[in-house]
């Protein structure tokens, strides 16, 4: 058997890691129990979008050739923007649909237009802002920009997002969503893009939570009174 020093050793190291990677193993299993209780459809905010967006019916549209697309035209959608027609020309450019004219961008209005479209009845609309760019941490990440954040009066601060290039309406964000993304954070340890499991930090915290378990049976081994004997009537 080992000596009581090596023993205290192997106690120390348990404990320490024990202690260092308590917090995460909490959070881990708190973010755990969150994601295993909660519905999904409501962190996506599908309790705030319609169910079913009619499309509306235009007449005397241009021929998508009859437009001075910069680069021709490799493909293209017909977008409906506070009930006007327009096509998006090779996922970069607007055309009015029956008039030919180039649009620059969305205005506020047609972006709280195009929000209400998608969104229940009865939201009233706090304030709007635009935004050219980002942080990793931010809400709408990895989305086209520049974008209206249009902000809702709820209890759970909901926020609609709308790209001014294209027109779309992007996504949702409210309180119950920030708090799964946080727990999500904490729980795949990526602290920038959020999805990725192969980050260096969730490694080495699975490589010392394997070492603390280990360390934990070699504590019980050395400590043992059965074991003790079993080797003392060995030698």
């Amino acid at each position: 058997m080992v000596s009581r020093k090596t023993s205290i050793k192997i106690r120390k190291t348990h404990r320490y890691l024990g202690v260092f990677l308590g917090i995460q193993f909490l959070m881990w299993t708190i973010s755990g129990l969150y994601f295993s209780w909660t519905n999904l459809d409501n962190i996506h905010g599908n309790q705030y979008k319609k169910e079913s967006i009619s499309n509306l019916a235009f007449d005397s549209l241009l021929s998508p050739t009859a437009l001075k697309a910069s680069h021709g035209i490799q493909n293209v959608s017909l977008r409906s923007i506070a009930g006007q027609p327009y096509y998006y020309i090779n996922e970069k450019e607007l055309y009015h649909a029956q008039t030919g004219l180039k649009k620059e961008g969305l205005s506020e209005d047609e972006a709280i237009s195009v929000a209400n479209r998608h969104l229940v009845e009865g939201l009233e609309v706090l304030r709007v802002e635009k935004i050219t760019h980002v942080n990793p941490h931010h809400e709408y990440r990895e989305k086209l920009l520049p974008a209206y954040v249009i902000s809702f009066n709820t209890p759970d601060s909901l926020k609609g997002y709308v790209s001014v290039e294209d027109g779309k309406f992007q996504t949702v964000r409210h309180r119950k969503w920030r708090w799964f993304d946080f727990l999500w954070m904490t729980h795949t340890m990526d602290y920038e893009g959020r999805d990725n499991f192969n980050n260096v930090v969730l490694r080495a915290f699975s490589m010392l939570g394997l070492i603390t378990v280990l360390s934990g049976f070699l504590l019980w081994f050395v400590t043992s009174p059965t074991i003790k004997k079993y080797f003392q009537k060995l030698f």
